[in-house]
Protein backbone atom coordinates (compact mmCIF):
# COMPACT_ATOMS: atom_id res chain seq x y z
CA UNK A 1 0.00 0.00 0.00
CA UNK A 2 1.44 3.36 -1.04
CA UNK A 3 1.27 6.17 1.50
CA UNK A 4 0.99 9.51 -0.30
CA UNK A 5 2.14 11.43 2.80
CA UNK A 6 5.35 9.38 2.91
CA UNK A 7 5.91 9.95 -0.82
CA UNK A 8 5.51 13.70 -0.32
CA UNK A 9 7.92 13.62 2.64
CA UNK A 10 10.46 11.59 0.64
CA UNK A 11 10.22 14.11 -2.20
CA UNK A 12 10.80 16.99 0.25
CA UNK A 13 13.83 15.17 1.63
CA UNK A 14 15.14 14.76 -1.91
CA UNK A 15 14.73 18.43 -2.77
CA UNK A 16 16.51 19.46 0.43
CA UNK A 17 19.35 16.95 -0.04
CA UNK A 18 19.87 17.94 -3.67
CA UNK A 19 19.88 21.63 -2.75
CA UNK A 20 22.43 20.93 0.00
CA UNK A 21 24.55 18.70 -2.21
CA UNK A 22 24.26 15.82 0.25
CA UNK A 23 23.73 12.13 -0.32
CA UNK A 24 21.69 9.93 2.04
CA UNK A 25 22.33 6.39 3.27
CA UNK A 26 19.86 4.35 5.31
CA UNK A 27 20.34 1.45 7.72
CA UNK A 28 17.06 -0.30 8.46
CA UNK A 29 16.01 -3.20 10.60
CA UNK A 30 12.30 -3.33 11.60
CA UNK A 31 11.25 -1.27 8.58
CA UNK A 32 12.84 -3.81 6.24
CA UNK A 33 13.80 -1.29 3.58
CA UNK A 34 10.52 0.64 3.64
CA UNK A 35 12.30 3.99 4.05
CA UNK A 36 14.50 3.19 1.06
CA UNK A 37 11.41 2.11 -0.88
CA UNK A 38 9.80 5.52 -0.42
CA UNK A 39 13.03 7.39 -1.12
CA UNK A 40 13.64 5.46 -4.34
CA UNK A 41 10.05 5.95 -5.47
CA UNK A 42 11.03 9.57 -6.17
CA UNK A 43 12.29 10.09 -9.74
CA UNK A 44 15.91 11.23 -9.75
CA UNK A 45 16.62 9.89 -6.26
CA UNK A 46 19.89 8.39 -7.52
CA UNK A 47 21.22 11.96 -7.38
CA UNK A 48 20.80 12.12 -3.59
CA UNK A 49 20.42 8.54 -2.31
CA UNK A 50 23.42 6.22 -2.27
CA UNK A 51 22.21 2.96 -0.73
CA UNK A 52 20.21 1.26 1.96
CA UNK A 53 21.26 -1.52 4.28
CA UNK A 54 18.51 -3.87 5.42
CA UNK A 55 20.07 -5.52 8.44
CA UNK A 56 17.25 -7.45 10.05
CA UNK A 57 19.35 -10.05 11.87
CA UNK A 58 22.03 -9.33 14.43
CA UNK A 59 24.53 -11.15 12.21
CA UNK A 60 23.79 -8.78 9.32
CA UNK A 61 24.21 -5.76 11.59
CA UNK A 62 27.64 -7.08 12.56
CA UNK A 63 28.71 -8.15 9.05
CA UNK A 64 27.32 -5.28 6.96
CA UNK A 65 27.54 -2.33 9.34
CA UNK A 66 30.25 -3.26 11.81
CA UNK A 67 27.96 -3.22 14.84
CA UNK A 68 29.84 -4.73 17.76
CA UNK A 69 28.59 -8.06 19.12
CA UNK A 70 29.20 -6.64 22.59
CA UNK A 71 26.75 -3.77 21.98
CA UNK A 72 24.12 -6.21 20.73
CA UNK A 73 24.66 -8.50 23.71
CA UNK A 74 24.64 -5.73 26.29
CA UNK A 75 21.88 -3.52 24.89
CA UNK A 76 19.94 -5.54 22.32
CA UNK A 77 19.24 -4.67 18.70
CA UNK A 78 16.51 -2.24 19.76
CA UNK A 79 18.70 0.29 21.53
CA UNK A 80 20.14 3.69 20.86
CA UNK A 81 23.65 2.28 21.29
CA UNK A 82 23.09 -0.17 18.42
CA UNK A 83 21.38 2.30 16.05
CA UNK A 84 24.23 4.74 16.67
CA UNK A 85 26.66 2.04 15.55
CA UNK A 86 24.39 1.23 12.58
CA UNK A 87 24.32 4.81 11.34
CA UNK A 88 28.07 5.28 11.74
CA UNK A 89 28.65 1.99 9.92
CA UNK A 90 26.35 3.05 7.09
CA UNK A 91 28.19 6.37 6.64
CA UNK A 92 31.56 4.60 6.68
CA UNK A 93 30.40 2.11 4.02
CA UNK A 94 28.88 4.62 1.62
CA UNK A 95 29.45 7.89 -0.20
CA UNK A 96 26.85 9.71 1.91
CA UNK A 97 27.07 12.83 4.05
CA UNK A 98 23.96 12.01 6.09
CA UNK A 99 22.61 8.74 7.46
CA UNK A 100 19.65 7.43 9.41
CA UNK A 101 19.21 4.11 11.19
CA UNK A 102 16.03 2.42 12.43
CA UNK A 103 15.64 -0.62 14.70
CA UNK A 104 12.53 -1.57 16.62
CA UNK A 105 9.78 -3.95 17.59
CA UNK A 106 6.98 -3.63 15.06
CA UNK A 107 4.91 -6.49 16.50
CA UNK A 108 2.55 -8.09 16.84
CA UNK A 109 4.82 -9.94 19.27
CA UNK A 110 8.43 -9.71 20.38
CA UNK A 111 7.93 -6.97 22.94
CA UNK A 112 8.97 -7.08 26.58
CA UNK A 113 7.94 -4.96 29.56
CA UNK A 114 11.13 -2.90 29.08
CA UNK A 115 10.73 -2.68 25.28
CA UNK A 116 7.06 -3.13 24.36
CA UNK A 117 5.77 -3.56 20.82
CA UNK A 118 5.96 -0.18 19.11
CA UNK A 119 9.37 0.73 20.58
CA UNK A 120 11.65 2.01 17.83
CA UNK A 121 15.17 3.43 18.16
CA UNK A 122 16.66 5.88 15.67
CA UNK A 123 20.03 7.48 15.01
CA UNK A 124 21.28 10.09 12.56
CA UNK A 125 24.71 11.34 11.52
CA UNK A 126 25.33 14.47 9.44
CA UNK A 127 28.92 15.63 9.37
CA UNK A 128 30.08 15.98 12.98
CA UNK A 129 26.49 15.98 14.25
CA UNK A 130 25.12 12.74 15.69
CA UNK A 131 21.90 12.10 17.58
CA UNK A 132 19.61 9.29 18.59
CA UNK A 133 16.10 8.89 19.94
CA UNK A 134 13.61 6.28 21.02
CA UNK A 135 9.92 6.53 20.14
CA UNK A 136 6.87 4.49 21.03
CA UNK A 137 4.27 4.06 18.31
CA UNK A 138 0.74 2.67 18.51
CA UNK A 139 -1.01 0.44 16.02
CA UNK A 140 -0.45 -2.76 14.14
CA UNK A 141 2.82 -3.83 12.53
CA UNK A 142 2.22 -1.83 9.35
CA UNK A 143 1.33 1.35 11.26
CA UNK A 144 4.39 1.07 13.51
CA UNK A 145 6.65 0.63 10.49
CA UNK A 146 5.10 3.57 8.60
CA UNK A 147 5.35 5.83 11.64
CA UNK A 148 8.99 4.83 12.05
CA UNK A 149 9.78 5.71 8.42
CA UNK A 150 8.06 9.07 8.80
CA UNK A 151 9.92 9.82 12.04
CA UNK A 152 13.29 8.96 10.52
CA UNK A 153 12.74 10.92 7.30
CA UNK A 154 11.36 13.99 9.12
CA UNK A 155 14.60 14.21 11.09
CA UNK A 156 16.67 13.74 7.92
CA UNK A 157 14.73 16.66 6.42
CA UNK A 158 15.23 18.80 9.54
CA UNK A 159 18.96 18.11 9.62
CA UNK A 160 19.37 18.77 5.91
CA UNK A 161 17.64 22.14 6.27
CA UNK A 162 19.69 23.10 9.37
CA UNK A 163 21.99 25.93 8.28
CA UNK A 164 24.35 25.25 11.19
CA UNK A 165 25.34 21.81 9.93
Amino acid sequence: MVDDALLILAAEVGVALKRRGWILVLAESCTGGMAAQYVTAIPGSSNWFDRGFVTYSNASKIEMLGVSPQALEAHGAVSEVVVQEMTRGAIARSHAQISAAISGIAGPDGGTPEKPVGTVCFAWVAGKYASSATAHFEGDREKVRRQAVEYALREVLRLTLDADL
